[in-house]
This record gives C-alpha cells, structure tokens and sequence, in this order.
C-alpha cells in the first residue's frame, strides 16, 4: 500500500486517552509528521473493524491496553506538494479508556508520555489534535 502519492485515500485510526487528567501523546518515528507530536494511532488493515484497529496501534505504539469508547471525530488529513496529493488520511479518532499496561514507546513512536491539559502548549500539536484532544477532556469530565 502507498502512503506516499496514493491512489485512493486511506483509513487511519487514532486513540485519545485520558487517564488521572492527563493525555497521551507519542512523538512520530516516521512521515508524515515525524518527530512531531500526536495522537496515538495508524493505518486501519484490511478486514480490520475501526475498534480493533484502535486497540491494536495503540498497543503497537504505546503498550497500552485500551478500549475504545466513542467517535470523536472523522476527518481528512491532506498533504500536497505542489499540484500532487502527497497523503490523504480519512481518519477516524476514538475516545478510549486505558485498560492496563505502562507507557512504552513502540518501534515506530520516538517517545510517549502523559501530558496534563496546561501543558499541551509545549508539543506544538496540529490544532485538530489539540481541538480533539479538548474535546476528549469535555467528554471524560464526571467519567474518571
């Protein structure tokens, strides 16, 4: 499958989970964004149900056991370069409960951390990480 230049848009998946009023993020081995910080999550694989595919990049990339709870948000990340379309993502982010495990970056993820809410400002996350990641605080408020 092509990530670069592709013919066809792509499934990606993401995970947001709060735990004790912080998130977790997990800084990008690899494009597009790498070395930039995020929401854990991949590419969706084929035959995989979106939930699985949650549960399976999350354990790929942070060791964390997890279960997705509800959509956040479907959306397209597209990149270009020039007049051709570099990545096209249709992603699709779930707010997710931490299950067990520890914190352990995957082969793919530099480093991966809770974040508290005030210190978001400092990993220079995409808006849309950053309005999704508020967005999961809302929902999490009374949950924990």
């Amino acid at each position: 499958m092509l990530r670069e230049y592709p013919k066809q848009p792509l499934v990606g998946v993401g995970g947001v989970v709060i735990f004790r009023e912080r998130v977790l993020l997990i800084r990008r081995g690899s494009e597009p964004l790498k070395g930039e910080w995020s929401i854990p999550g991949g590419m969706l694989e084929l035959g995989e149900e979106l939930t699985d595919g949650v549960r399976r990049e999350l354990k790929e990339e942070t060791g964390l056991d997890v279960e997705p709870r509800s959509c956040i948000l479907v959306f397209d990340r597209i990149m270009r370069e020039g007049n051709r379309v570099k990545y096209h993502y249709v992603i699709v982010d779930y707010l997710c409960r931490r299950i067990r495990g520890r914190v352990q970056p995957g082969s793919d993820v530099i480093d991966a951390r809770w974040v508290r809410r005030q210190e978001l400002p400092q990993y220079h996350l995409t808006d849309m990480a950053t309005r999704l990641i508020l967005r999961a605080f809302e929902m999490t408020q009374g949950r924990q």
